[in-house]
């Protein structure tokens, strides 16, 4: 099946990690720049600023002990709702994020990737976004993913628009559309499953993040603001202390047969 765009292809099929592994893919919800900031008293601005403070240092932290595949929560599609001040500022922040991770990139052989719609952002941050992608691509140390003008929905309805093109183009294509196929017309398709989402700022919901990659996703909701945890290296370890604690079993069942009794050991 060729598909109108050509993608490297992860499986979405659910990692399976034992307690001792680290998660392969942690996706982050970057909650409470603003909040930290008034508890403060400073401006909101200032909090956003904040909040990219410590992004190196918690790459290199996460990627040192394990995971692959970091992605950050920047802006979502509902974010344009914001004011015009905000948005500009955080458009110039992201352009200078950008242009620090680039410089980086390449001592440190991290691939960038940016998901989410790209028709809305403005010229100068979408033209650096593709350079960071295109020049980051054959890097092997680590994935970074930058979540951009990103909504859960929106990629599967994008997705499927596109989807529906390809077989309209495409007619003698009768197999079946399996969930590999529908993921190469997706923003994530080369990506590695989440295996665990961390959310700041006290908020218990997953306000329509990457909702077809963190089906198996375990969720960790953290009370620090944004700022806070991106610069706390004792909030890192306990993500993944509490990442070990889990027990993931993806719909199957480890210690009681079909009659709800307990497997004798061998």
């Amino acid at each position: 099946m060729f598909k109108i765009f050509k993608k490297k292809i992860t499986s979405n099929e659910p990692r399976v990690t034992s307690n001792d592994a680290p998660p392969a893919h942690i996706a982050f919800i970057c909650d409470g720049n603003r909040r930290w900031a008034k508890d403060r008293g400073m401006s909101p601005l200032m909090g956003h600023r904040a909040g990219v403070g410590g992004f190196t240092d918690l790459i290199d932290f996460f990627i040192a002990r394990g995971v692959t595949t970091l992605t950050f929560w920047i802006f979502s599609t509902e974010n344009w709702n914001r004011s015009k001040e905000e948005i500009d500022f955080l458009m110039k922040l992201y352009e200078e994020v950008f242009d620090d991770n680039h410089k980086k990139a390449a001592e440190k052989n991290l691939r960038f990737r940016i998901i989410g719609r790209r028709d809305r952002i403005p010229k100068r941050l979408m033209k650096k976004s593709e350079k960071l992608e295109k020049d980051t691509a054959e890097n092997t140390g680590g994935t970074i993913v930058f979540a951009l003008d990103f909504g859960g929905q929106d990629e599967i309805i994008r997705a499927a628009n596109d989807a529906i093109e390809y077989y309209r183009n495409n007619p003698k294509d009768t197999a079946p559309l399996t969930s590999a196929d529908f993921e190469t017309f997706m923003d994530t398709g080369d990506l590695l499953p989440i295996d665990m989402v961390v959310r700041t700022s006290n908020e218990n919901r997953v306000s329509n993040y990457l909702l077809w990659k963190l089906a198996y996703a375990e969720l960790f909701f953290v009370p620090e603001h944004w700022p806070d945890y991106v610069k706390s290296q004792d909030s890192w370890e306990k993500t993944l202390a509490e990442f070990r604690q889990r027990t993931r079993r993806f719909g199957g069942g480890k210690e009681k047969d079909y009659s709800g009794n307990k497997k004798e050991k061998k």
